[in-house]
């Protein structure tokens, strides 16, 4: 199974992303949110979701696009893009979802859409979160695998007990800055659009390699996909978005120590 997330409207992101996960030969895809907030191309995003049926959970920015309080200019750009049902379907997505009993899905944690689970806020940038902390937030969820997004960054935590709590990355934004909790950086350094692969152990894609992190019967692949993030960068500094722009293309949150 592929597991997806943070594509943010990068629909040049997503599509090299399904393409790899065709080669594959995968056809089980899940999609973990903040789907089309971004200054690219929201629409044909959404549009590619729907049509395929994946199943998906509403990310913190899916949530906003439904809620009149919240106004930015990238809210109203894709707001302006997107056809009433997109916007419905993003919002009507559930915040968490037991996916073939196997694997807990959410955006950011089982309480909330808008803290990291597998991250924690230190001296500007972000550092994994240990085992214990990240085991104080899942109380009530007993599921072998814990899916989450939110913070772009492709990690795999073993929790004690046998259990994985996996980010498979971003798709579609590979650096960014934040004030939410209080400001920091997030970037992963080059502008590949990532995603990862769950097999379950002792059949499928075998041909990884050994060193892929296991627990719970699963075990992770994480990939990165070269796309066309020139294109993307591109579409962002046409959209008013120069800081987008240089995330896009170098994977870095600072250029020359600005946004």
């Amino acid at each position: 199974m592929a597991v997806i997330s943070d594509i943010h409207g990068n629909r040049w992101a997503l599509e090299a992303v399904l393409e790899d996960i065709a080669s594959r030969g995968i056809d089980r895809i899940v999609n973990l949110g903040d789907s089309a907030y971004g200054p690219l191309d929201p629409f044909a995003t959404v549009k590619i979701l729907m049509e395929r049926g994946i199943p998906s959970v509403r990310g913190n920015e899916d949530r906003i696009l439904g809620d009149r309080r919240f106004g930015s200019a990238t809210v109203r750009f894709v707001r302006e893009r997107l056809l009433p049902e997109q916007i419905e379907w993003l919002v009507t997505r559930p915040a968490s979802l037991l996916h073939d009993g196997n694997f807990f899905m959410c955006h950011g944690t089982p309480a909330g859409d808008t803290e990291y689970l597998l991250r924690v806020v230190e001296g500007g940038a972000t550092r994994m979160r240990t085992a214990r902390g990240v085991l104080s937030k899942l109380k009530g969820v007993h599921a072998p695998v814990i899916l989450c997004g939110h913070d772009h960054q492709p990690a795999t935590l073993p929790l004690p007990g046998g259990r994985l709590a996996v980010n498979p990355g971003s798709v579609g934004l590979q650096a960014y800055t934040d004030d939410d909790p209080r400001e920091h950086i997030v970037e992963t350094g080059l502008p590949l659009a990532r995603y990862c692969i769950l097999s379950k152990e002792g059949g499928g894609n075998e041909g990884t390699g050994g060193s892929a992190p296991r627990g719970a019967g699963w075990r992770v692949e994480h990939a990165g996909v070269d796309y066309d993030h020139e294109a993307a960068s591109f579409h962002a500094l046409r959209n008013g978005r120069p800081d987008w722009a240089w995330w896009l293309i170098s994977g870095k949150a600072l250029n020359g120590g600005k946004a």
